[in-house]
């Protein structure tokens, strides 16, 4: 007679933890920078417009400047009513938000939404802000008892992911995006498209390896130019990143970032209407105005230059210098026309997959290779952490996570079958 023996407790437990890992693999992850000051920062998110909007929408759903989206993207705001110009579904965009110290860490808490009826957090989580905040987020910040259950015209905060770092990369200024990882994404691809390396996306993060999974909010640091005004200044900490522009003293003053430059170049901006003094005392020169001179000792160099917006008014100053050789012409930003389709590069914004040559060889960017400088799951020395960055946990769930679905199910039959004695 055959006897029925139950399975050990070994077995059932294997199972339990064999299914609680596979869940944690799709658990995104995001960049968490602590900080103890009430200072703050300008920052960037990096956001997919879920449906087509336009441009003043997309600035009402995080509740800034219409321009400032514009021009962080260098769109060419001299476009009649611009403002109202429709964006595609699908277009990836960068928002330049405000990051503060919230509670110990960096956070964006200026965002608030009103909820129409059949929104759930999720649905406003994922897709009306790309992923870039999680129901349980939502729920918390906003102390909602029953998630179930929205009032129509309830009024939510919004956290959103951001960090300041200093407003540095590698001693370096630089600005930081918040992207959210697409399932076609790759660190390499990433760092590619945003002209850094594994290594550094791979500090900033505090990453014990390069696995990503599509979710997970990654700091980006960009190249920027960072400006000098004085702390009492409306627009101090101002930085710009390369390639864009910023628009600055109530619009009177555009401030760009040119492509390869470090150096922030502002000049009287198109939309610049009832502003104060924009001249150099002691000159004729105003803001952005350069004048050179050849000389037997080299180049005397004359500029007007913008010092911040300080109660309304347009702060100058005058600057002379004898430079070895006269500076060339100043290099602006390439601008682009209002988006009204999507190409791939935009709608994936970053990770090209590995590409075939001729001869059918897997050819992927060159990027520099990560070095070993800090213990496996711990951030770098005076870096920023990470929640779930441990290269071990990340080892242990990638590889458990790629067990084929069929075999998942050959176990779970096998362990609950009795078997014979």
């Amino acid at each position: 007679m055959l006897m029925q023996k139950p399975r050990s407790f070994a077995s059932y437990t294997f199972l339990i933890l064999l299914f609680i890992v596979n869940a944690a693999h799709v658990t995104s992850k995001s960049t968490i920078e602590p900080c103890s000051n009430s200072d703050s920062c300008n920052s960037l998110l990096g956001y997919t417009l879920y449906t087509d909007l336009k441009v003043a929408e997309v600035a009402s759903l995080f509740q800034v400047d219409p321009i400032s989206v514009l021009t962080a993207n260098a769109i060419d705001i001299s476009y009649p009513d611009v403002e109202n110009h429709i964006l595609p579904s699908q277009l990836f965009l960068k928002i330049p938000i405000s990051c503060s110290c919230v509670d110990g860490i960096r956070k964006s808490v200026s965002t608030h939404y009103k909820t129409r009826p059949q929104d759930t957090l999720s649905s406003i989580a994922d897709s009306i802000y790309g992923g870039l905040v999680s129901a349980d987020q939502l729920r918390e910040a906003n102390s909602i008892q029953d998630p179930s259950v929205l009032d129509v015209g309830q009024s939510l905060m919004v956290p959103l992911p951001c960090t300041c770092f200093n407003g540095t990369d590698n001693s370096l200024p630089a600005i930081y995006l918040s992207y959210v990882v697409k399932p076609v994404d790759t660190l390499t691809g990433i760092a590619s498209r945003y002209f850094t390396t594994i290594t550094d996306l791979m500090n900033v993060n505090a990453m014990g390896s390069t696995a990503i999974t599509a979710g997970d909010i990654l700091a980006v640091p960009l190249s920027a130019c960072a400006s000098n005004f004085p702390k009492y200044a409306s627009d101090f900490g101002l930085i710009v990143p390369n390639g864009s522009y910023a628009i600055t003293a109530s619009h009177c003053l555009q401030c760009s970032c040119g492509p390869g430059n470090r150096n922030l170049y502002c000049m009287p901006a198109s939309l610049a209407v009832s502003c104060s003094s924009m001249q150099c005392k002691n000159s004729n020169l105003m803001v952005g105005n350069v004048t050179v001179q050849q000389s037997g000792g080299g180049c005397n160099v004359t500029s007007c230059n913008y010092g911040g917006y300080v109660n309304g008014t347009i702060s100058t100053w005058l600057s002379t210098s004898l430079q070895p050789r006269c500076p060339g012409s100043q290099q602006f930003p390439p601008l682009v026309a209002p988006p009204t389709t999507v190409t791939r590069d935009s709608e994936y914004a970053p990770a090209p997959a590995p590409q075939l040559d001729g001869a059918g060889t897997a050819t992927i960017p060159k990027t520099t290779a990560p070095v070993s400088g800090s213990l496996p799951g711990f951030p770098p020395a005076s870096g920023p952490t990470a929640l779930g960055s441990s290269s071990d946990a990340c080892s242990l769930v990638n590889s458990l996570a790629t067990f084929p679905p069929t075999l998942l199910l050959w176990l779970f039959i096998n362990l609950m079958m009795p078997s014979p004695m």
